[in-house]
Parts: structure tokens; C-alpha cells; sequence
């Protein structure tokens, strides 16, 4: 079994025990954590390049918190998995080609967040470097018990691709699909500030039935050029989405579909052109404010559908 297969097939019971280190000869380090219990605390500081994490935590209040080096690393792999309730991770890295995936399974549990947004402020998800792939996931079967989860994040840097999904899933953190979750509670939040250029960011946010649950919110920022947005909130309960870009030449695509109100408030602050199309399919309210500066000849357009 290679090393994608080991981590890919890594569940949190696989070991009872806490840690288990081993290095693989040649130039990668693999590094498999593993806890089944409440309250448990990782906390892994790794500086260097070519290594691979895999981390799998079972049970209540668990936490994970993961520091990849403040100087310059690369070429890494961290995965991880959460399964059960109150858990958060919170890891920061500075590096490039660095592939990060976390799964949280459960309720009230938080990727990266903080309460506080702006300069200065000390992130609970920071990542610094280029061609960086991160997937977040958090799911939960237990319907309207689900309670709320937050992913919060900050990044910098040039040509990342950026997924989140709440109430949805991803077969690894390079797959291009989500998979809908059948019995999914709602209440999402997440905020997102991204500052670079060429980067891609998609994101889905769904609960499971209609009728039953509540709703989502979604913070995005993106500051730079030449930027992708995918941002999807569907099925029931009340939706809102605040986008802010501040970047040139942005194609953008926001979609919030079936019951409950829909709110979307998108500033354009960019002077070359940007693309957005929004679509609201709601059988109650639903309302949209757009602000644009364009000062290009050839114009901006703007696609605004409600249904």
C-alpha cells in the first residue's frame, strides 16, 4: 500500500492510541496521528519540506492545531479527520504546492475560525504561498441537531485552489464534484479573505430536505486579479452571501436555490473588467444589492436571474 493509499484509507479508530511516528526512507516523512476519546489536543509543529500528515480524531472536544513553519515549506501534504462534536483545527503554513484536506463529521464544530477579521489580527486558519490546494469539509447527519459549523480562513498568495463544503463532500481534496449529504442540518457559516492573483475559489453549502432546517452564510473576500468564484447555497432555509472583490478581471458565479429567503450583497471595487452572474430560486423573498466600479470602455457585465 503506497503512501496516498494509507492516509486515504486512515479512519480515527484505526489506533486507540495517540501518536505514532515513522519516516519512510527517502526524502518524505509520513506522519500518522490518531485519537479515539474526548478532549484530546494535538499540537504538531513541522518545518521542512516533503512531508506528509495524516491526522484522525474520534469522539468530543477534540483539537488540532498544526504550524507547517513559519519560513518557507513546500511540496506537503496534510489530511485530516474529525469525527464527532464541540471539535475545531486551526494550522498555518508558508510554503507553495502544498495539499491540505480536513474532514470534520459532526456538530458544532469550526475549521479555522475566528471572530475577528482584518490586518493585524492573528488567524485561527492562515496560509502564505502559491499553488496551494485546499479542500474543507464538514458534514452531519442528525438533521436539525446538527447545530453550527464554521470554517473561517485566511490566505495569501498566487494561483491557489480554494474548496469548501458544508453539508456536502469530496472523494479527496482534488476532486472536481461534491456529493450531497441526505440528512443534513444547516446552519453554516463561512468566511473566506483571499488576497493574490489566479486563484479559484468553490464553495457549496446545502442542507438535506426541504422544510426542515436552517440556513446558510457565506463571507467572501477576494483582493487581487483574475479570479474564479463559484459560490452555491442551496436547498432550505434562509441564505446569505456577502462577496467583496477587490481585484481586476474577476469572473464570478453565485447560485442560492429552493426555500427560504435569499440575500446576496456583492461590491465590485476592481477597474477592469468583471463578470458576475446570480441566480436566486426561491418560492419566498429574495433580494440582491450590487455595487460596481467599471470604468473600462468595453464595460462589465452584470447577470442578475430571479425566479
Amino acid at each position: 500500500m503506497n503512501i496516498d493509499e494509507k492516509l486515504n484509507n486512515m479512519k480515527p479508530k484505526d489506533t486507540p492510541l495517540l501518536v505514532i511516528g515513522y519516516i519512510i526512507l527517502g526524502m518524505f516523512l509520513l506522519i500518522p496521528l490518531t485519537a479515539t476519546a474526548t478532549d484530546n489536543e494535538v499540537q504538531l509543529d513541522q518545518k521542512g519540506d516533503n512531508v506528509i500528515i495524516g491526522i484522525g480524531q474520534e469522539g468530543l472536544n477534540n483539537s488540532v492545531n498544526v504550524d507547517l513553519g513559519l519560513t518557507q515549506s513546500d511540496n506537503n501534504i496534510l489530511r485530516a479527520h474529525q469525527d464527532g462534536d464541540n471539535n475545531d483545527i486551526f494550522f498555518s503554513t508558508d510554503g507553495d504546492n502544498n495539499e491540505i484536506s480536513i474532514l470534520q463529521t459532526g456538530r458544532l464544530n469550526e475549521i479555522g475560525w475566528t471572530n475577528a477579521w482584518g490586518s493585524g489580527i492573528n488567524w485561527g486558519g492562515d496560509l502564505d504561498g502559491d499553488s496551494n490546494t485546499l479542500a474543507f469539509q464538514q458534514r452531519c447527519s442528525r438533521g436539525a441537531a446538527c447545530g453550527k459549523s464554521d470554517i473561517g480562513f485566511h490566505i495569501k498568495g498566487d494561483s491557489n485552489t480554494v474548496k469548501y463544503g458544508q453539508g456536502v463532500y469530496m472523494a479527496s481534496s482534488t476532486d472536481t464534484a461534491f456529493l450531497y449529504d441526505t440528512d443534513e442540518g444547516g446552519n453554516h457559516t463561512t468566511t473566506l479573505d483571499i488576497h493574490g492573483d489566479n486563484n479559484t475559489l468553490t464553495g457549496y453549502q446545502r442542507n438535506g430536505s426541504i422544510n426542515a432546517y436552517s440556513g446558510h452564510t457565506a463571507t467572501l473576500y477576494l483582493y487581487g486579479d483574475n479570479q474564479t468564484l463559484h459560490a452555491v447555497q442551496e436547498t432550505d432555509g434562509a441564505k446569505t452571501l456577502n462577496y467583496t472583490s477587490n481585484v481586476d478581471g474577476t469572473v464570478g458565479n453565485i447560485r442560492q436555490t429552493h426555500h427560504g429567503a435569499h440575500t446576496a450583497t456583492v461590491v465590485l471595487n476592481g477597474t477592469y473588467p468583471t463578470n458576475i452572474t446570480l441566480l436566486q430560486n426561491s418560492t419566498t423573498a429574495q433580494s440582491y444589492s450590487i455595487t460596481q466600479n467599471c470604468v473600462t470602455a468595453g464595460g462589465c457585465t452584470i447577470s442578475v436571474t430571479q425566479d
